[in-house]
């Protein structure tokens, strides 16, 4: 019997993807370069934090009286309110009840914030993130996916929400919002997106974006966007809301959906509320770094992008 025909099953499957995993490891050592061209700090955040962002729809998972970060998110903004301009940083999270081709429930998150800027800087700065990386393991000019070519020199497509909704549903954004099916209607849109040039959409319904600034022409939008690449979501980014009076409203009103949808209480994170009024401009990104290197492996599953699935442990 040879080496190979000894594996256990669990074993072959990380042996099939070493060469994912190489890539994997090129990736975060060229997005750490990018950052450090851009002279972004890394910092480390706490996994198990006191109280998690209270949002309606994210589970997290408890350990002991904290719980793990679904998001690095507001120990990051703690240190931008603590006179930290550019951070970055790559880590695990951790939801529950997520679990799919593109889900996992530990999942690794690259999150970055920058003073003095907004969505529209973030748009940019993403865009570039990505053409760096691309760029750097030799696809300079499209990214073939699935058989498809995602041209990445062209200059990127940026349509809004409500346009999406328009080109692609065939029912105004704001008709969904008030029928409360915004999810399910975009979650149909969202295969549509970026197939042969990424996609950025733009300016959310403001009940959609519960941690982002609404913009000032138009209370009803937040200046929220997501990436989109062969139909995958890729980043989720804002120009972050630095009002901790409405801050804490928009928390209660998710906490109140949660007690309405009989989840778990989570409580008020209120070193977060104390910190946002010394937070100054800035924008924020959140990008699923599984879900990037899938992109540049060319795979639709996520388990082929990981060393070891939940099922494994």
């Amino acid at each position: 019997m040879n080496f190979k025909e000894s594996l256990s099953e669990n074993t072959k499957r990380q042996t099939h993807i070493k060469k994912n995993l190489q890539l994997r490891s090129e990736i975060i050592q060229l997005i750490r370069l990018f950052f450090s061209e851009q002279n972004y700090l890394e910092v480390e955040t706490p996994c198990r934090i006191s109280a998690p962002a209270p949002e309606a729809y994210i589970e997290a998972i408890e350990s002991e009286n904290y719980f793990l970060q679904t998001s690095p998110e507001l120990y990051m903004k703690r240190l931008i309110s603590s006179g930290y301009p550019k951070i970055f940083q790559i880590c695990r999270c951790f939801r529950q009840n997520e679990r799919g081709a593109k889900h996992i429930p530990e999942f690794t998150m690259l999150e970055w914030y920058c003073i003095n800027s907004d969505y529209f800087y973030m748009m940019n700065e993403c865009e570039a993130l990505i053409k760096y990386v691309a760029c750097k393991l030799g696809f300079e000019n499209s990214i073939i996916y699935q058989g498809e070519s995602i041209s990445i020199d062209k200059p990127w497509n940026r349509i809004t929400v409500s346009e999406a909704f328009d080109k692609y549903a065939c029912v105004s954004m704001e008709k969904v919002v008030a029928a409360g099916l915004f999810d399910e209607t975009i979650a149909e849109i969202e295969p549509k997106l970026g197939t042969d040039v990424p996609t950025f959409i733009y300016d959310y319904p403001a009940s959609c974006g519960a941690l982002a600034k609404l913009k000032s022409s138009d209370n009803l939008l937040a200046e929220r966007f997501e990436l989109y690449i062969s139909g995958i979501e890729l980043c989720n980014a804002f120009t972050e809301l630095t009002d901790p009076e409405e801050q804490r409203k928009r928390f209660e009103k998710e906490l109140e959906h949660r007690k309405k949808a009989g989840l778990k209480k989570y409580p008020m994170p209120e070193k977060f509320l104390e910190s946002l009024s010394y937070m100054p401009k800035t924008s924020g990104n959140a990008l699923g770094l599984d879900r990037l290197v899938m992109l540049f492996a060319d795979t639709e599953i996520i388990d082929d992008v990981v060393a070891f699935t939940p099922e494994e442990l």
